[in-house]
């Protein structure tokens, strides 16, 4: 199969690799369409021990299962693997276990490719109805419904009456818009700093966007929730600022150190800090019900090239001169 393989930091090649087997219990997909994720981009430069050189990257993956009783049968993928037997797979948090597993990480290989194997518990049907390129969208976005569902149940509120702040426009910060948004939230602000990405979300989804520092920012204390896509130490400074006495910030940046905490801020005004990390199959299943039933938006913030231009759509990413919050490639 083809397949485009991470060979170096800074280093991607499209090129042929032995097919996948799958293993007893496992399924094979046919990938239609996969997408760039943020720890894809990590990976790339070099800076996730967990994904060395050379692997084949990509886990938003959508496509056909290829073989068996369910042949031809129209999938999206949950990446996440973990033996149901695990005893946080029992009390129905999955994603916290010890053991856990995600493709594009080894052992298990990514979805950049042509086939990928994976657990047949982690493929979700899809109705015809949904275009396979929107069915890719569902790992990310339910990254950040876990992430919602989460601040949503730490508000002490009605969350039709929050104050939402989210920090960054990429696919999770638009995502957790879109999420907010259909959990009832009207007062939804997005703090970006590309303005190509600005102009896609307002033009696309409608909603307030600010560039950070700017006069647009949410003043100190004003926010209810707070969501930090970014993670980095100016976006966690600003969500220590702007949230307000006894609110909530969810923290689901990946990027290192904990720079720009107001420890002090968090503990005397009672500030809840939480992180995020994945979601349960609940929240999966939950994000592709919303999709097929198209509950979360028009979706026009995606492009599409395809999977043998995968380079130059990561060095798109990282010269931010793409416009759209989420590059995904089609074998």
């Amino acid at each position: 199969m083809k397949a485009l393989v991470y060979t170096a930091p800074h280093s991607l090649a499209f090129r042929d690799e032995p097919d996948p087997v799958p293993e007893d219990g496992e399924v094979l997909v046919r990938v239609e369409a996969v997408g760039i994720c943020g720890s894809d981009m990590h990976a790339y430069h070099g800076h996730d021990a967990r994904r060395p050189a050379p692997l084949i990257l990509g886990h938003e993956a959508a496509g056909r299962i290829v073989g068996g009783p369910r042949d031809g049968e129209r999938v999206t993928i949950n990446p996440l693997v973990v033996d149901p037997t695990c005893p946080s797979a029992i009390a129905g948090r999955p994603h916290l276990s010890p053991s856990r597993q995600i493709i594009s990480m080894p052992p298990r290989a990514g979805a950049f490719a042509e086939f990928v194997r994976i657990p047949e518990r982690n493929v979700v049907g899809i109705p015809d109805s949904l275009p396979i390129e929107h069915a890719a969208l569902a790992e990310p976005i339910a990254v950040s419904w876990h992430a919602v569902w989460l601040g949503a149940q730490k508000l002490q509120q009605p969350f039709a009456t929050a104050r939402v702040a989210i920090l960054g426009g990429g696919a999770i910060g638009l995502a957790a818009a879109l999420v907010s948004r259909l959990f009832g939230a009207s007062d939804i602000r997005i703090g970006e700093p590309n303005p190509l990405r600005r102009q896609t979300i307002t033009k696309g989804e409608g909603f307030t966007v600010y560039e950070p520092g700017s006069a647009g920012e949410p003043t100190e204390n004003s926010v209810d929730l707070v969501i930090d896509a970014v993670g980095a130490r100016a976006s966690r400074a600003a969500a220590c600022a702007m949230v307000r006495p006894g609110g909530v910030i969810v923290h689901a940046g990946l990027l290192p150190g904990h720079d720009g905490l107001d420890i002090r801020k968090i503990t005397l005004q009672e500030v809840t800090l939480t992180g995020t990390y994945c979601y349960t199959p609940v929240d999966f299943a939950h994000t592709v019900a919303a999709l097929s039933a198209g509950r979360l938006g028009g979706l026009g913030w995606f492009e599409e090239r395809p999977l043998s231009a995968g380079s130059s759509a990561f060095e798109a990413i990282d010269a931010g001169t793409t416009p759209a919050a989420k590059i995904v490639l089609r074998p």
